[in-house]
């Protein structure tokens, strides 16, 4: 289907999605036309409710991987979301008359909690980095400005080195649909960024380092992938057993703020949430929380059994 790309071209262009996002959409949309033309439905005016709702049941019972591992919930959702959004594109463009994606349902999804790691695990995860080389000072770095302003990996392997304002404290930070943010840098961020500016990132450059601020050994820019490898061995050597993401440094920096106060208002703000409904789930985090310090601390929280005798 040539509108298919047609509808890609208008998600990068007109909504600036990024490119995993795109990627994403793409993969979707790949299995849907296949799964289409394998029906002999070539055309957009001829798919109907039967085709999505038999494409959404094809996905749920197939597998992937060597080990054959059946598709989450969460995927067939997403493969759903895209197909609707696709189809509400072509009655936009005045492809088809109809929608047909827009009786089947969206199934729900169990609500998925943050998982932040604590302060105190925080602490040790940033001490691991050896500073007395041009690594660790990155990797220290890395590590402080993710946390200490609550970026995506995306968005931090996208920084140049004018987007960070180190006089002010600032990092100016070009999020989703190409929004762009300004987002406080704290003492220990600016302090890192600074030292590895001076001490590290010129160890790193190359002519093919550009205006990059996070350098891999070779002076490219650093990826997402590579940030992962640093994390995954950072956690290991701090002892932290539980597992821990990029995205969980994101979590805990939401996390931490609300349990230190903040508003839910000025977090959605520092995440770069459109919606404040995203970043209201870190206060369910919090509320539990609230709950285990209370029943654990208060002296009637709990009803003690009676002393035999």
């Amino acid at each position: 289907m040539v509108w298919t790309d047609r509808y890609l071209d208008h998600l990068a262009v007109e909504r600036g999605l990024s490119a995993n996002t795109l990627a994403a959409y793409r993969r979707d949309l790949r299995r849907y036309v296949a799964f289409c033309v394998k029906r002999d439905v070539t055309v957009p005016a001829d798919v109907d409710e039967a085709t999505i709702r038999s494409f959404v049941a094809s996905i749920s019972a197939s597998t992937w991987g060597d080990d054959e591992r059946s598709y989450s919930a969460r995927s067939v959702a997403r493969a759903l979301s895209s197909v609707r959004s696709f189809h509400r594109f072509l009655l936009r463009e005045g492809a088809v008359d109809l929608d047909p994606a827009s009786a089947v349902v969206q199934p729900k999804l169990p609500r998925s909690l943050p998982h932040p790691i604590a302060v105190d695990e925080v602490v040790r995860l940033l001490e691991v980095p050896d500073v007395a080389t041009p690594v660790g000072l990155r990797d220290r770095a890395i590590l402080e400005v993710l946390y200490g302003a609550g970026l995506r990996i995306s968005e931090l392997v996208g920084l140049d080195v004018d987007d960070v304002d180190l006089d002010e404290g600032f990092v100016r930070v070009l999020g989703k649909g190409g929004k762009e943010r300004e987002v406080p840098l704290g003492a220990f961020a600016r302090e890192a960024v600074t030292t590895y500016l001076s001490r590290a990132r010129p160890e790193f450059a190359s002519k093919a380092s550009r205006a990059a601020l996070f350098l891999n050994q070779r002076g490219g820019r650093l990826t997402r992938q590579s940030c992962t490898r640093l994390l995954a061995a950072c956690v290991a050597a701090a002892g932290i057993e539980r597992r821990v993401t990029l995205h969980t440094l994101r979590h805990s920096f939401a996390t931490h703020l609300l349990e230190g106060g903040a508003d839910v208002r000025v977090v959605q703000e520092l995440l770069g949430h459109a919606s404040v409904a995203t970043t209201q789930i870190y206060t369910l985090v919090t509320k539990d929380h609230l709950r285990e310090v209370y029943y654990t601390s208060h002296p009637r929280a709990r009803r003690r059994a009676p002393r035999k005798g």
